[in-house]
């Protein structure tokens, strides 16, 4: 298993659901246009959260060798953060493009795009990974590539003429009330990291054990199972929201 600074996607996540409340007002009052300006607003504060937590990325390998992880794992992890830079960036609009169409009540479109970005995953992992023989850093582009599949989805449904009540283009407006905004996001994605970075510090603890390997292994399975069972309880929150 790599350790990766993966676990900052749930300050982006968190950021984003800022959104759940802006659009739903938004939506409710009838106030239609909203909707794509507070989107847009989304992405210029998410994107330049991204751009500050880069170097998180791109230091990876010797931050957690301060932290006391084996040499190998840092490396490996260090190794994988940077080929997923391009992943970091896709939250940016990914997150904010779902909470925007969740609003509307159209999860039947990220659902369908989201199945189509599934089985072109399967299907790129299988090439990078079993026939290239790429390994981790086909891992990684594998990622990369499913994730931003699924951003180009949304965003072709968005801007082609799925939302034309809600999406009237690119408006200068998204860029005022810029800290009112940062406020709200920031203070929902401090609320979802402290949720959710418990376990993550409980792998960096694992990778001091003895055979940190085999351990960080074990406990990467597990992680991934309850992560799908997860999926479940998540699924009915983002259908009542």
């Amino acid at each position: 298993m790599m350790i990766n600074p993966s676990c900052f996607v749930f300050s982006q996540l968190g950021m984003a659901s800022a959104l759940e409340t802006l659009c739903g007002q938004a939506y409710g009052a009838k106030k239609y246009y909203m909707l794509g300006v507070y989107m847009q607003r989304s992405w210029i504060v998410l994107s330049v959260c991204c751009v500050l937590l880069l170097p998180i990325y791109l230091f990876a390998t010797p931050v957690l060798k301060v932290l006391g992880q084996p040499h190998d794992v840092a490396e490996l992890s260090g190794v994988a953060a940077m080929c997923m830079i391009p992943l970091h960036f896709s939250f940016a609009f990914q997150f904010p493009l779902q909470r925007f169409l969740q609003s509307q009540l159209k999860t039947g479109v990220i659902a369908w795009v989201s199945l189509a970005a599934l089985i072109m995953h399967i299907f790129i992992s299988w090439l990078f990974v079993y026939q290239f023989k790429l390994g981790v850093i086909g891992t990684a582009l594998t990622i990369n590539f499913s994730w931003w599949t699924l951003v180009f989805g949304l965003l072709g449904y968005t801007l082609f003429g799925g939302c034309p009540t809600t999406w009237a283009g690119f408006s200068i407006e998204a860029f005022s009330g810029l800290w009112e905004f940062t406020k709200l996001s920031t203070s929902s994605g401090v609320m979802l990291c402290l949720e959710n970075w418990y376990y993550r510090i409980l792998i960096l603890m694992t990778g001091n054990l003895k055979n940190a390997e085999i351990a960080l292994d074990a406990l990467s399975i597990c992680m991934t199972i309850n992560g799908w069972e997860m999926m479940i309880p998540l699924a009915f929150f983002a259908g009542t929201g």
